[in-house]
């Protein structure tokens, strides 16, 4: 394969944590097979006239805390320069993420191969899109309206959870009782009175034994993590405290990968994370999907590559 010039687009490579980050690995890997690697930030771009440029840092990277990277060369470069395009900019989603997507596809040459598509980050809340597949989720509530949240709660004594439309890493995820005193005033403060609307979801008992997260590679399942929460926490976020560890594929979950394949491949989603809560898909995640590490660890692997080996084979397409 002849060397590509690979860009990766995320947050400041100085903060990442090298032992962790999946942009990192996917950097390494690409490092490892020879191709030139650049980087740069979202608040980076700019449109130049005709197309949309940004400054690009040409890098060397390393496994290795506090020295992990050497920088070769900056400078601004056209968006169509680059042969492909990973899209990791972390949450939260929010009017400059979406911007930024909306910038990078103004290419007055060839554009890249985007990881992930750009309208399909834009189309694929993590939380709502999986609301696209209700008979895969616990039941689930999307509304503002207090009542209509309280109501909700009250018929699930095995407890609800709360979250925020736009949340990450675990923020902002509450469990709630219908005999918590508590419930009417958080509902309140969430929804800022009525005005913005959160997720109510049945509460899912495994939850206790941990999330699964599947990493799908061009629509097909190529690893999971279980992370277990701490013994005082409801989360299994490993950003929120939870501990990975080894597990295996059900075939409820490769069911429920294959119900979603179609409709990622349609969007251009090709590297994406899934959360399974028991039998149940809870999120699909699109934007900078993490476990990749862990999973390469537990098992053995090495998800990158194949996410490398993806991207070759579309650039040789072209």
């Amino acid at each position: 394969m002849a060397s590509l010039t690979l860009g990766f687009l995320m947050d400041p490579l100085e903060h990442v944590r090298v032992d962790h980050d999946s942009t990192f690995a996917l950097m390494l890997e690409a490092q490892r097979r020879g191709h030139t690697v650049r980087y740069f930030e979202q608040g980076w771009l700019r449109f130049g006239g005709t197309s949309t440029e940004a400054r690009m840092r040409t890098v060397t990277v390393r496994r290795e805390p506090g020295r992990h990277f050497d920088l070769l060369e900056e400078s601004v470069r056209p968006i169509s320069s680059l042969d492909v395009l990973f899209m990791r900019k972390d949450p939260p989603v929010d009017a400059a993420f979406l911007h930024a997507t909306q910038l990078v596809e103004l290419c007055s040459g060839r554009p890249p191969i985007f990881i992930n598509s750009p309208q399909g980050m834009r189309d694929a809340n993590e939380k709502l899109f999986a609301l696209n597949f209700p008979e895969l989720m616990p039941e689930t509530c999307v509304t503002g309206e207090r009542s209509v949240l309280m109501d909700f709660i009250l018929r699930h004594p095995g407890g609800t959870i709360l979250k925020p439309i736009d949340g990450f890493g675990g923020k902002g995820i509450l469990f709630v009782s219908p005999e918590d005193r508590n419930t009417r005033s958080l509902l309140e403060m969430l929804t800022d009175n009525g005005r913005e609307a959160i997720i109510a979801q049945a509460y899912v008992p495994q939850s206790r034994q941990g999330d699964k997260r599947i990493i799908l590679v061009d629509g097909e399942p190529l690893g999971a993590v279980l992370r277990v929460p701490s013994e005082d926490d409801h989360r299994g976020n490993m950003a929120a405290g939870g501990t990975p560890v080894k597990t295996t594929l059900t075939q409820r979950e490769r069911d429920i990968c294959a119900r979603l394949k179609p409709k990622l491949l349609e969007r251009g989603l090709l590297l994406v994370g899934i959360d399974v809560l028991g039998d149940s898909l809870t999120e699909v995640n699109v934007t900078s999907p993490t476990g990749l590490v862990e999973i390469d660890a537990l098992d053995g692997i090495s998800v990158e590559a194949h996410v490398l080996e993806l991207a070759e084979r579309l650039a040789a397409r072209r």
